[in-house]
């Protein structure tokens, strides 16, 4: 991505979000970092800026920005930006104390507006219901020069028992040859999806970084071009050190999330160049670092075999995310 491109980006953000004046816009900005809230896109992070360059590292919007319905595929809308999945990733039924539920692909909150609590020049509180179980979801996002940290609280308002999982997900833009870095007591990922099989089917096992599918050996860890047409989903334990990466080279910076494995003991990786969404002729280019409270995109799997988060009445659940931008050395 040029400084060009990176700027078209930008301006692609703003003119989708100006052709709908109810699209609101909160900036968080330090000397090193401009982070762009969405509120009523679900509270999407539509972007996350290097300055003073401008350079962008989100994937910009596929579509331009559109107010979401219930039940929307994912697919459906702008497939852009850092979004929150909550209660479930994949679309599935599952059944609760008070009957059969179906809960939304990547489940309720990215679809529904956000409320904004409070905001100053470097933080940001906001907060949301969900409608397919009784979760009340709240996030706060402070700038602190290259580091920015989000706290999530998810509450069970109902009265019964709710269990879900939640997976950060954020789409970094990539370009060919760009790393995905991990520590390294990562030694094995497993297949959850992976365009025409290239991987295998869902539960294939692989070693990291390196690998072999038929007929060919492959780095992992390297990133492909947009015109590879590849989309694949992995999941390995969380590492013990807490962090995972991404080395954007011609940016010359490391894109960093850091975490605690006990309270996010997954991580996610969604490798995109170009292969996604299939049936459409713009399509992504990125990857996504996903620390998650489950393996699997589903809630309904993962309440099947004892993976899935348990709140009590009333009760809540809590936990940070830290994003950093540095210098490669």
């Amino acid at each position: 991505m040029t400084a060009a491109a990176a700027k078209s980006g930008s301006d692609k953000l703003r003119d989708s979000a100006s052709s709908h004046p109810s699209i609101e816009q909160l900036i968080l900005e330090s000397h090193a970092l401009r982070v762009t809230v969405l509120p009523s896109l679900g509270g999407k992070i539509g972007s996350i800026q290097i300055l003073p360059e401008n350079e962008e590292l989100l994937q910009q919007p596929l579509r331009p920005y559109a107010p979401r319905t219930r039940y929307l595929n994912f697919d459906a809308g702008d497939a852009s930006g850092w979004d929150e999945c909550l209660p479930s990733v994949a679309g599935c039924e599952v059944q609760t104390a008070s009957g059969k539920v179906v809960v939304p692909d990547h489940g309720d909150f990215w679809q529904v507006p956000w409320v904004v609590d409070s905001q100053s020049g470097s933080e940001v509180t906001l907060s949301a219901e969900g409608f397919s179980l009784p979760l009340s979801f709240r996030k706060t996002l402070r700038l602190d020069d290259n580091r920015l940290r989000v706290s999530y609280s998810v509450c069970n308002r109902g009265s019964d028992s709710v269990e879900y999982l939640w997976s950060a997900h954020p789409g970094f833009a990539v370009e060919k040859g760009d790393l995905i870095v991990l520590p390294s007591s990562v030694t094995d990922v497993i297949v959850e999806g992976s365009g025409q099989n290239r991987l295998g089917q869902q539960g294939t096992q692989h070693t990291w970084p390196q690998t072999t599918i038929p007929r060919q050996a492959i780095d992992l860890s390297i990133a492909g071009g947009a015109e590879d047409g590849i989309g694949d989903k992995l999941f390995t334990h969380s590492p013990a050190e807490g962090w995972c990466a991404i080395e954007r080279k011609r940016l010359n910076r490391r894109v960093a999330f850091q975490f605690d494995p006990k309270q996010l003991p997954y991580l996610g990786l969604w490798l995109c160049y170009g292969g996604w969404p299939e049936h459409q002729s713009v399509r992504q280019h990125c990857v996504a670092l996903e620390p998650c409270t489950a393996q699997g995109d589903s809630l309904a799997t993962a309440m099947q075999e004892g993976r899935a988060r348990r709140l009590s009445p009333q009760s809540e659940d809590n936990w940070t995310l830290e994003l950093q931008v540095s210098g490669v050395s």
